[in-house]
């Protein structure tokens, strides 16, 4: 296992320890809006704090762009061709009311390109692993993206756009199409945790509005190593930025850009 790969994967377990302590505590957290519908909790900014602390005493001079603490304070001793990418807690709200789907998403990026990836649910102990060039796992087991070869009978994994207003309507024209030719679709709250479900096969695709690189990029490098396609919405590699995403294997990632097209406006690719 590469050595970059065991760091994240000790962070994120340190990060779970940090969440399953507050489980039966919630009533007692500080909880504090970020903005409609976005909350961040003394747990979300105690496990980033763990994380970073874990990463920083392994690699001092990284970059790191986390969910709370924002960006990494420059002070020239930084090397910027690395930077870890940290959600602490993908499904604070989901924690909050104590519903069982949330998870720690930490990624690393080299010279722009996703190396390493790691997506750790602590209430189930599932952990999701992937390192660039040498396949993705699901707790040491190999991962492969489903083999569904159409959206009939096939299950899909979304996110409600609760941050993105203005395209509700464009959503929801795109949830009745796929509704109306899938077997089913599951929205659960946290982006990090379908992405991987989609690798591991659980989910035989997804689509998203407005997600942040700490959502998606270690899901998206779990779906790459799975043998999977992630892209924007139109089809794209500029998913990260964008926010817009749509996965799957092959057929089922341009099934669903194909289904959801009719509905896209200026803005929303």
């Amino acid at each position: 296992m590469h050595p970059l790969l065991n760091i994240a994967i000790k962070a994120s377990r340190a990060a779970g320890c940090v969440i399953i302590k507050y489980m039966d505590r919630v009533d007692g957290l500080t909880i504090t809006s970020k903005g409609r519908n976005d909350y961040v909790s003394e747990v979300d900014r105690q496990a980033e704090t763990e994380i970073i602390r874990i990463i920083r005493k392994a690699y001092p001079q990284h970059g790191i762009l986390a969910e709370e603490s924002g960006p990494g304070k420059e002070d020239g001793t930084l090397d910027p061709d690395y930077t870890w990418i940290i959600d602490p807690l993908d499904g604070t709200t989901n924690f909050l009311h104590g519903f069982p789907q949330f998870a720690v998403s930490i990624a690393l990026v080299h010279k722009g390109v996703l190396e390493q990836a790691v997506v750790y649910d602590p209430l189930a102990n599932e952990l999701f692993t992937a390192s660039r060039g040498s396949g993705a796992f699901f707790n040491d087991k190999r991962m492969r993206v489903s083999k569904a070869k159409q959206l009939e009978g096939a299950l899909l994994g979304t996110g409600f756009p609760f941050k993105e207003h203005r395209y509700v309507d464009n959503y929801l024209q795109m949830f009745k199409s796929l509704m109306l030719q899938t077997a089913g679709i599951r929205r659960a709250g946290s982006a990090a945790l379908d992405l991987a479900y989609v690798a591991c096969g659980r989910l035989d695709g997804f689509w998203e509005i407005g997600l942040k690189p700490w959502d998606l990029s270690a899901g998206a490098l779990l779906i790459k190593e799975a043998g999977g396609v992630i892209t924007d919405f139109n089809g794209g590699a500029d998913y990260i930025r964008k926010g817009n995403v749509v996965c799957g294997n092959h057929r089922i990632q341009q099934a669903i850009q194909q289904a959801i097209h009719p509905f896209l406006t200026p803005g929303l690719d």
